[in-house]
């Protein structure tokens, strides 16, 4: 059994200021897994303060120097990236192939290209006159996820310290053993002390403290619409700046092609992973109406290939995250059956043989209407909506018919034709075949959120602009 009962502030390992442990449950097997400490506002101001402190020096940095805490910060991650796989896979049901290759790979991925950019990254740019500089913007508060743990805090704290910033960390409480150990590899790594801090508990205290305190001057917090809401709310008062990256119910536009049945399978199993517990999962499929039975059936077979089963074992999905989330997608299930959808995959319950964890069926839906609840609203579970289109122009309103825009996709043999598509959709992420790429901007639109992560894009979340006037003589 794991136990973290002790935060990481100002380069120490050091006990909370009140002893609250709260225990934490496997998903797979519902039983305790390990016991953390939960903090207060007391425990959020002692690391601000570290982090205040340490800003003096660490603003005034040498790109050099960044990047020499950067390359050991690699180092070390590397020596663990086993074991924050296997952190993943018991905090929050990932399959162990899943958890060694994406969740753990995305961490180092995101490492490696921010040492990429800093190399040559412009903090500094003349224009006539005027200097523009971009300066670190402070003391950064950063509240993540739990559903692909390493990604959002590494896409976080990477770009951060190479700006110059220094930050506090609260992990979500479901997935504190990846953040643990990632502190472990921080300190292992020399980062100055103050630089990096880390505090574990709940969002409605350490959460609110954090957003409200005068000492942050910026919150990055990667969640649900009403948490980032409300982070803003409790930020209003400081005018502290709020960069979110919130929910989202993204489509897969499938073209009427030659490649149409190898795109809606390829469009199911992507759902799929994870358990589909991913902000920017293409959780609406649209496909042509003259097609919808060939949607069905190459539907219904992919998701009779996605094998559930033990994370520790070699199945394609796992659990849910906890009891709660498993419950909420039953109730969406419910919900899709209840209002006429065709059920084409899964349904209600576990799988067959599986009677312990937190396991859903993958489960597909066809026929769907986009004002029906599971076209609406974000499930995060394994859930597919099959949506019917009358051309491309009635497909591309479909997709904008959301009061999401975090990501989109587009998948056909046309690539023209799917660009065209693809600059159609309202969407921050649009993904033609498949494209991945490390420095592209990640953030939404609408009501997923404000702010762009990634690459280059990451680095402007935490710097300021300044126009020294001036600075040069006037031309002759």
């Amino acid at each position: 059994m794991r136990e973290y009962l002790k935060f990481y502030i100002d380069g120490q390992w050091v006990d909370p200021a009140e002893r609250r442990i709260v225990e934490t449950i496997n998903p797979a097997t519902e039983q305790v897994s390990g016991r953390i400490a939960h903090g207060s506002a007391a425990d959020l101001d002692k690391a601000v303060k570290a982090a205040r402190k340490a800003f003096a020096g660490w603003s005034q940095s040498s790109r050099e120097q960044r990047l020499e805490v950067l390359q050991r910060i690699l180092a070390e991650y590397e020596k663990r990236s086993a074991d924050i796989a296997k952190a993943i896979t018991e905090e929050m049901g990932a399959p162990s192939a899943l958890a060694n290759g994406f969740q753990a790979g995305l961490g180092l991925g995101h490492l490696n290209t921010v040492i990429e950019i800093l190399k040559t990254f412009k903090f500094e740019e003349q224009r006539g006159a005027t200097l523009i500089v971009k300066e670190p913007i402070g003391v950064c508060g950063m509240i993540t996820p739990w559903n692909w743990p390493v990604n959002q805090v590494t896409v976080k704290v990477f770009p951060a310290l190479a700006a110059g910033c220094t930050m506090v960390l609260k992990p979500s409480q479901e997935s504190h053993f990846s953040a643990h150990i990632l502190a472990e590899i921080f300190d292992a790594a020399r980062v100055p002390a103050g630089v990096f801090n880390l505090i574990q508990g709940k969002g409605s205290v350490i959460g609110a403290a954090m957003s409200a305190h005068p000492g942050i001057d910026m919150i990055s917090i990667t969640g649900s619409e009403a948490a980032g809401v409300e982070v803003a709310r409790n930020a209003a008062s400081t005018v502290k700046r709020v960069c979110q990256e919130l929910g989202g119910k993204s489509a897969n536009i499938i073209l009427d092609d030659a490649a149409f049945a190898q795109n809606v399978a390829k469009g199911v199993a992507g759902m799929m992973v994870n358990s589909g517990q991913t902000c920017s999962a293409t959780s609406r499929m649209l496909v042509p109406k003259a097609r919808m039975n060939e949607a069905i059936a190459a539907a219904r077979e992919a998701a009779a290939n996605v094998t559930v089963g033990d994370p520790n074992g070699n199945f394609a999905m796992g659990p849910v995250v906890t009891k709660a989330q498993f419950e909420s997608i039953q109730g969406y299930i419910r919900k899709g059956i209840d209002e006429g959808a065709t059920l084409v995959a899964g349904g209600l319950g576990r799988p067959q043989g599986l009677t312990k964890g937190w396991y859903v069926k993958p489960t597909v839906f066809a026929n769907v209407s986009n004002d029906m609840t599971i076209a609406r609203e974000e499930i995060f579970g394994p859930v597919l909506a099959i949506i019917g289109y009358d051309d491309i122009d009635h497909a591309v309103r479909i997709a904008n018919d959301s009061e999401f825009g975090l990501a989109g996709a587009v998948a056909g043999d046309d690539l023209e034709k799917a660009r065209a598509v693809a600059r159609r959709l309202r969407a921050g992420w649009v993904s033609i075949n498949d494209g991945f790429d490390f420095h592209a901007a990640f953030g939404g639109y609408k009501k997923s959120g404000n702010g762009r992560e990634w690459g280059e894009f990451g680095f402007h979340e935490y710097l300021e602009i300044k126009s020294i006037l001036g600075y040069a003589p006037p031309a002759q």
